[in-house]
């Protein structure tokens, strides 16, 4: 019985995983503003920014209320959002919208891999998937939720609800 909730869990959750992030968002200019910074412009430096954290790359938009953006050898390598909640919205190359709201996100551009934390909320046309901690990676679209003592809930819509 519980390997069979177990298959049934990682069935529900492949089948409500977010679609691709758009290909192209990554090859933009990502511009970020805020309230206030103390910024280091080096090639291996952390910049935090406070108040209305906005950053915008391509279709990503993301809102915080605290932002760091870490870089090693020049490049964004690590950006961690903080807020209550941190937003982060995204269109797919379908042209399929993706939201994200929690706590805390760590967005790893090397790994292209978010870990969201704290009353976790991903939401896409087919369903919503909640929780605590969720991992998220980009290129294949895949979630990995709970194992944290939390549970994770999800909504599956028909497929023809989600056209409505």
């Amino acid at each position: 019985m519980r390997h069979a909730s177990k298959l049934l869990i990682l069935a529900t959750l492949l089948a409500t995983a977010p679609v691709l992030a758009r290909s192209g968002d990554r090859n933009q200019p990502m511009d970020i503003s805020a309230d206030r910074t103390d910024a280091l412009l080096g090639d291996d430096s952390v910049s935090t920014l406070e108040g209305n954290v906005r950053i915008r790359q391509g279709s990503l938009e993301v809102d915080a209320a605290r932002a760091e953006v870490h870089r090693a050898g020049g490049d964004i390598n690590r950006i961690v959002l903080t807020g209550s909640p941190a937003n982060l919205r995204q269109v797919s190359d379908a042209g399929e919208p993706m939201e994200a709201t929690a706590n805390r996100i760590v967005y790893l551009l090397a790994d292209e891999s978010m870990m969201l934390t704290g009353n976790v909320v991903v939401s896409q046309p087919r369903g919503t998937l909640r929780g605590e901690t969720i991992k998220y990676d980009i290129n294949s679209g895949r979630l990995d939720g709970g194992g944290d003592g939390a549970r994770v809930s999800m909504r599956i819509l028909p497929k023809n609800a989600a056209a409505d």
